[in-house]
């Protein structure tokens, strides 16, 4: 365990991020503002009670609000409380160096009145914990670390599987990486990655899966564009567009482009990659530069043709359309808390008019690949269904990896789902 007179200064800053992932600031923006005053060599520490807090959010709240008795404390007193009960359930740190810290933290959050409720809070929850825990078993929200909507659409679309989904939710993702055929063998890849006792084993046709995750700065090749980093379910792509030198291809939202690099280390075919993120699409360019591929790349939002489709159709198109994440989920531990139900529908209603829209630029014979990481039917089967019987001349087909078309996330993979249609006139 840690002894850490930093933790206080740690826990002040996390509760700032917390409370503003609590308002509606997604994690990211919330981290960056943080840590442009947080002191240095705090960011570890920072981020590892956020995303801790953010994975326990449903529990902790939960706690908090059985364990008051004062009402709902002030934002930042209240987020301070979840990450340290966070830090307290990590073992990271012992327990009486967690409470004096977080009362620390208090002053540092100019909150002196609430000192000494969160002393007497968090030693009642250290005294109590059995008790409380068992309190907390029927809430649904503090037991699977889910928004209570969530839980249900899942449960609904998969009786069976649920709560094995809703825990894979709560973990660590998998690292896997993709090799960059054109720069390196796999098996070299592989080798100086047990060279340096960093075991992994193949999957698919270009992927490694890590035994433990490594730094970037750490994987052999990365800098040279011989790897990338890329979760096994998002490198189904390439593979699935059934692709062949000089076909004319169309990746309708590439950012930050994973699949559409994979697609040129794949085939020698003209790529076009649109994004309506030019930030996100400056990161693509960077990847690219770093692969040594190249491609059209253009800022505009492929359901409007005008703004940029110059009239010639394309051979294959990869449409992996907004969502609402929900297959990697883990991997952003604010997404779930953000989301909300009414977010389904809506981005139901955004795929379902770029499909309408990019239809009309694929060629007869063409074949279009609808992706997304998303778990909720009704933004996988209920979409391309409805499409497929409102499109002339729309069928779909079988996947080439002959894989089922939705992947639930597990210990090698994120969810992601997966439709091949093609036009047959």
């Amino acid at each position: 365990m840690k002894a850490s007179a930093a933790l206080a200064p740690a826990l002040r800053d996390a509760a700032r991020v917390v409370a503003r992932v609590a308002a509606g600031t997604s994690l990211n923006v919330a981290l960056d503002a943080a840590a442009a005053v947080a002191e240095p060599g705090s960011r570890a520490a920072l981020i590892d009670l956020t995303h801790g807090t953010l994975r326990a959010y449903g529990r902790v709240q939960a706690r908090v609000r059985a364990l008051s008795k004062r009402g709902q404390p002030q934002p930042a007193v209240e987020a301070l409380l979840w990450c340290a009960l966070q830090a307290l359930d990590s073992g990271r740190y012992q327990p009486y160096t967690v409470v004096d810290q977080a009362v620390r933290a208090c002053g540092m959050l100019e909150a002196w009145n609430a000192k000494g409720y969160v002393n007497a809070l968090l030693r009642a929850y250290l005294r109590d914990r059995p008790a409380i825990d068992a309190q907390l078993a029927s809430d649904a929200e503090a037991r699977h670390q889910h928004p209570q909507w969530w839980i249900e659409r899942l449960r609904k679309a998969y009786p069976a599987q649920w709560e094995d989904i809703l825990a894979q939710g709560n973990v660590h993702p998998p690292m896997a990486l993709r090799v960059n055929a054109r720069r390196a063998s796999r098996d070299d890849v592989r080798a100086r990655l047990e060279a340096q006792a960093s075991p992994a084993r193949p999957v698919g046709t270009h992927g490694l899966l890590l035994e433990r995750p490594l730094p970037v700065e750490r994987l052999p090749g990365f800098a040279a564009g011989e790897v990338s980093v890329q979760d096994l379910g998002a490198q189904r792509a390439a593979a699935c567009l059934d692709l062949a030198a000089g076909q004319r291809v169309l990746d309708a939202c590439a950012a930050p482009g994973g699949k559409a690099a994979h697609i040129l280390e794949t085939a020698e075919v003209a790529l076009t990659a649109l994004d309506e993120s030019a930030s996100r699409l400056a990161r693509l360019e960077r990847n690219f530069e770093r692969l040594g591929l190249s491609a059209d790349v253009r800022t505009a939002d492929a359901s409007v043709l005008d703004a940029w489709w110059d009239g010639r159709p394309f051979d294959r198109i990869l449409a992996d359309v907004p969502c609402t994440a929900s297959g990697v989920a883990r991997r952003y531990p604010d997404l779930k808390w953000l989301r909300r139900s009414s977010d389904v529908d809506a981005f139901a209603r955004r795929q379902a008019a770029l499909l309408d829209a990019l239809w009309r630029v694929l060629g007869p014979g063409g074949k279009l690949l609808y992706v997304t990481c998303s778990l909720f039917p009704e933004e996988n089967e209920a979409v391309t269904g409805d499409f497929l019987a409102r499109a002339a001349g729309a069928a779909r087909l079988p996947l080439p990896d002959a894989q089922a078309a939705q992947w639930l996330p597990d210990a090698e993979h994120d969810g992601f789902y997966y439709a091949l249609i093609h036009k047959t006139d």
